[in-house]
């Protein structure tokens, strides 16, 4: 359930929000409720930050290319040692643990990616597979 809030901002603070929410193609009372929520998750997770790409907003961590759900993904397959899936990853093993306290607070949103991530990689098999077999035919 959501609560309303007011807060006043500055007219350059409110102008920006427009025009960055214009370029998001999103309301901005939207994009300002994403950059709060954001912003609290940063403050109680210094080591992550959030990006926009082909599966939409998600967790990913500080200067890396990697996703939470990419780290937390190779820990599981790493027999669940963080120290073992930060060397596969070539990554501070602080960087690894990092992700995990923040799937501990995120866990459902993180167990999404992976199953989505999952069910594309199915997907994607699926149609090589099937290409293989359409050249031998």
């Amino acid at each position: 359930m959501s609560e309303t809030f007011t807060l006043r901002l500055k007219p350059e603070t409110t102008e920006s929000l427009a025009r960055h929410a214009k370029r998001a193609g999103t309301a901005p009372r939207t994009l300002a409720q994403r950059y709060v929520e954001e912003g609290l998750r940063r403050d109680d997770h210094p080591l992550i930050d959030f990006a926009d790409g082909p599966s939409g907003r998600r967790a990913k961590l500080v200067g890396r290319g990697l996703d939470v759900w990419e780290v937390i993904a190779t820990v599981r397959d790493n027999d669940n040692d963080p120290g073992e899936a930060a060397a596969y990853l070539n990554v501070p093993a602080s960087l690894v643990e990092a992700a995990v306290e923040y799937y501990g607070q995120f866990r459902d949103e993180i167990d999404e990616q992976i199953a989505r991530n999952d069910e594309e990689s199915r997907r994607a098999h699926a149609a090589w597979l099937a290409g293989r077999q359409a050249l031998e035919t």
